[in-house]
């Protein structure tokens, strides 16, 4: 049998302060992680970055620059998770830089993707915040990004 890693994007969003977007997870309470989210049948990847972003964090195209983009980095699902031939994901990373205006990142409420988001220093991010699942990938996107070890 093969096995299928499903195709995702994931949004490193940067102010100018160094800072970067994390949001805490609707279903997870105490979970941080970026925005992400499933690439569709047909959907480029940068399609679904840009569909993804509006949807989690209501930000436009114009409200950001993408700088940088690495991937794919891979994880795989709890046994339980599983459905089908698909075994985790494959995400695809950009980061890009916030161009403040008058608006900013938000959520709609605690039934969307996420119950909070706040900006912190990179180095401030600590592994103990992710399902086990992701704690890899996020360790490599950290030191690939920002050249900075988290713990």
């Amino acid at each position: 049998m093969k096995f299928l890693y499903r195709a995702n994007v994931a949004f490193i969003l940067e102010n100018t302060d160094g800072e970067v977007l994390i949001g805490e997870r609707g279903d997870i309470a105490g979970s941080w992680q970026f925005p992400q989210g499933g690439v569709r049948n047909g959907e480029s990847l940068e399609e679904a970055l840009l569909r993804e972003v509006e949807e989690e964090v209501f930000l436009l195209p114009h409200h950001y620059y993408i700088r940088q983009s690495k991937g794919p980095y891979y994880y795989r699902f709890p046994k339980a998770w599983r459905k089908g031939k698909i075994v985790g994901q494959r995400q695809h990373y950009f980061r890009a830089l916030f161009l403040p205006e008058k608006i900013s990142p938000k959520i709609r409420g605690p039934s969307d993707e996420f119950r909070s988001l706040r900006w912190i220093k990179p180095d401030e991010f600590q592994l103990k915040w992710l399902h086990p699942m992701k704690r890899g990938v996020y360790t490599r996107v950290f030191l690939d990004f920002f050249n900075v070890k988290i713990f």
